[in-house]
């Protein structure tokens, strides 16, 4: 497996969208990152929520469906499950490491505006408070 960077906190970053796993990431770039998106939690793939999670209503093939349409378009399944897609280059400013070799992240794309406000303001993830950070929608 490619060496995978983790921006350093604070830093702006490109992220051309090549893969999303579920409604909260991790979303591969083309640059290179995978993020995680930073201050919201959508239910994983299998439909659980992890212990000490908020746990939205949304399924979690819904909450991943919308994060695909907000970055761009599906363009098939990877062979590992994740939704291939086609989008335009977000910008996104890191929060750090988000475990493993993800980037937590805020993200803006040029087709929706701020990724985890709309995942949050449409129902599909819950703000998650311990990392929100006063973030503003």
């Amino acid at each position: 497996m490619a060496d995978v960077p983790v921006i350093p906190s604070g830093q702006t970053f490109e992220c051309t969208p090549t893969h999303v796993w579920d409604g909260d990431g991790p979303i591969w770039c083309a640059e290179g990152p995978r993020v995680r998106l930073s201050g919201i939690a959508a239910r994983e793939i299998d439909e659980t929520c992890s212990p000490g999670h908020p746990c939205p209503r949304a399924s979690g093939r819904d909450a991943r469906a919308a994060l695909v349409a907000l970055v761009g378009a599906a363009a098939g399944v990877g062979r590992h499950g994740h939704i291939l897609v086609t989008g335009p280059t977000m910008r996104c400013r890191s929060d750090g490491s988000a475990g493993g070799n993800r980037t937590a992240s805020w993200c803006n794309s040029p087709r929706a505006g701020d990724i985890n406000c709309a995942m949050v303001n449409d129902g599909w993830a819950l703000r998650w408070d311990r990392y929100w950070n006063n973030h503003r929608c």
